[in-house]
């Protein structure tokens, strides 16, 4: 199970229409101008087509759509990578596009953008259009479908492709400038040699300023200190002082704190306060002890920080910033040398080629040994679907030049007969035959890729008899591994169908609307009936139908939608 149900409003004729699907092959006939290629179109618009108000059902002012999935495991780094909510099994996607052009999208209930919501739907699901052979003229699409089919990681070559690319190109730089980087490098060592002399270190800067503003305020700091002690201790006579002060503040109030209570935690205060006092003069005498006027040590900071600040000036540079100028500088002598080492360069060259032309050889062994498999079944495929004889290759061709994707190029060939000489597919001239072609390779190459459905929009155009049933049972085979939904025009592809659905449209006062029922058992072979024969069913084309479907005779009473299909419209 894939795609679990789609909704839409107000979509082109649909007013509104809840359709529940099922695994398998489910195919979906109608009447021309029914709207078959509605669901589609709906489905490829909440999958991140572009959007065009013509899909608005007219007199509305705005339109929706909505799809349910089965969450496939490769969808869930995608969810968690972009933000959205990734707990559920199931998957919701959202779209709403109104009158003035405004298209909004939601996946799993948070707003989303058109691209993510195309990023996802590419994993989700894979649409073959009546043109879908188209890709096979397109070389990337080629050279991918082979890829995938011989099971190809090219991560390893692209990387190895880069690598080169990058080497020879350094070498390229390195031998047109090598002038350029001789003159450069001298410049460098010039100004490293200036740098060097100095020998700036990291927060040097910072600290000859700390140390010249000392020196220079020597004499204040001095006197400063020698009055801080003065005023904290006695003179001569004893008499004075902040020290001898607080003592004998303490001591009156200590005498009597038996009789007044409240005196002992003033005298406690005073007492710590008398003891920080004494620390501070003992740190005030040591301090006067080593203090001294140095005008020589001022002298040499003044000229050692004249050299910063020189340079700094020179450079254009805040003088803090020149320890970290001369490591660039180091740091761009070291690139220069290293990309004037011609040799080197050249064998770092010659190593990376020598990497990537082995990656090369290792995918081009793979694609050789996928092309013949792949031509062979292909071939096969293509003689069930009436181009008996035919034949179907696969040419892998030299590049003159190695690219990014490898050292080939891979094109599809095809004879539609036998004996027919094998050319580009684009250049056969019949679309039956291109259109049988997509659908071989298709069959072929279902089980290669990640996308749980597979949309087939009238790819049996051109094809009609024997050869419509074959393609019929061709749906019902890839039906049993993917889910596949087919719009078809074809009786013999509606009858293998493990499904049906019947578009019909009906007109009223109100306009033309267009609905979608599940079909079985008589309505079925009605509908079967009606794809043989046309607007008048007879009684030889429903035994005809019955015949097709395989079925007994039951009574004309319409019966119920099929077990588990749900239709609201």
């Amino acid at each position: 199970m894939a795609l679990r149900s789609l909704s839409l409003r107000d979509f082109v004729i649909v007013p509104k229409l809840e359709l529940d699907l099922e695994s398998g092959f489910t195919a979906l006939t109608g009447e021309t101008g029914a709207g078959k290629s509605i669901l589609i179109d709906a489905l490829q618009l909440v999958l991140g087509a572009r959007a065009d108000t013509l899909w608005i059902r007219e007199g509305q002012p705005r339109c929706e759509i909505g799809a349910e999935f089965d969450c496939p495991p490769v969808a869930g780094p995608w969810l968690e990578e972009n933000g959205f909510d990734n707990g559920a099994e199931t998957l919701l996607l959202r779209r709403v596009i109104d009158t003035g052009g405004k298209s909004r999208a939601w996946v799993n209930g948070s707003p989303a953008t058109v691209s993510q919501l195309r990023e996802l739907g590419e994993q989700l699901v894979d649409i073959h259009g009546q043109h879908a052979w188209q890709s096979l003229t397109r070389p990337a699409a080629v050279r991918a479908l082979l890829d995938a089919y011989a099971g190809v990681d090219t991560t390893a070559l692209i990387a190895a492709w880069q690598a080169w690319r990058s080497a020879e190109a350094t070498l390229a730089d390195a031998r047109a400038a090598q002038q350029t980087l001789a003159q450069e490098r001298e410049r460098l060592l010039w100004q490293l040699g200036e740098l060097d002399k100095l020998a700036p270190a990291e927060q040097e800067w910072d600290e000859l300023n700390r140390q010249h503003s000392r020196l220079s305020h020597a004499q204040a700091l001095i006197d400063a200190a020698q009055a801080a002690s003065e005023a904290l201790e006695a003179d001569e006579s004893g008499e004075g002082g902040g020290l001898a002060l607080l003592a004998q503040a303490q001591q009156a109030l200590d005498e009597l704190r038996g009789i007044e209570p409240e005196f002992q935690s003033v005298s406690e205060v005073l007492e710590g306060c008398l003891a920080q006092a004494r620390d501070a003069v003992h740190s005030l005498h040591a301090y006067l002890r080593r203090a001294d006027p140095d005008p020589a040590q001022l002298a040499a900071l003044d000229e050692r920080m004249s050299q910063w600040l020189s340079l700094a000036r020179r450079y254009r540079r805040p003088p803090e910033e020149l320890p970290a100028l001369l490591a660039g500088w180091r740091a761009d002598l070291q690139r220069l040398d290293a990309a004037a080492d011609l040799g080197a360069l050249e064998t770092a060259s010659t190593k990376a080629r020598a990497a990537y032309m082995a990656h090369g050889g290792e995918v081009s062994a793979l694609r050789r040994k996928a092309a013949q498999k792949l031509a062979r079944e292909v071939s096969a495929a293509m003689q069930e679907l009436g181009m008996q004889g035919g034949r179907f290759e696969v040419a892998l061709e030299p590049l003159p030049e190695p690219a990014a994707h490898g050292l080939e190029s891979t094109l599809f060939l095809v004879a539609g007969h036998a004996g027919g000489t094998a050319r580009p597919v684009d250049r056969v001239a019949s679309g039956g035959e291109l259109s049988r072609l997509a659908l071989a390779i298709a069959v072929t190459t279902s089980q290669l890729g990640s996308s749980p459905t597979l949309v087939f929009d009238e790819v049996d155009s051109g094809v009609g008899g024997a050869v419509a049933a074959t393609v019929g049972r061709l749906l019902r085979r890839l039906g049993k591994d993917r889910q596949v939904l087919c719009v078809t025009h074809l009786p013999q592809v509606a009858a293998c169908a493990d499904h049906h659905l019947l578009v019909s449209k009906q007109g009223d006062g109100g306009g033309i609307t267009s609905t979608v029922q599940p079909v079985c058992d008589e309505p079925r072979t009605n509908e079967i009936a009606r794809m043989l024969g046309g607007e008048h069913i007879s009684e030889t084309t429903r035994a005809h139908a019955r015949e097709m479907l395989a079925v007994p005779t039951v009574s004309a009473a319409p019966a119920p939608p099929a077990r588990g299909k749900k239709v609201r419209a």
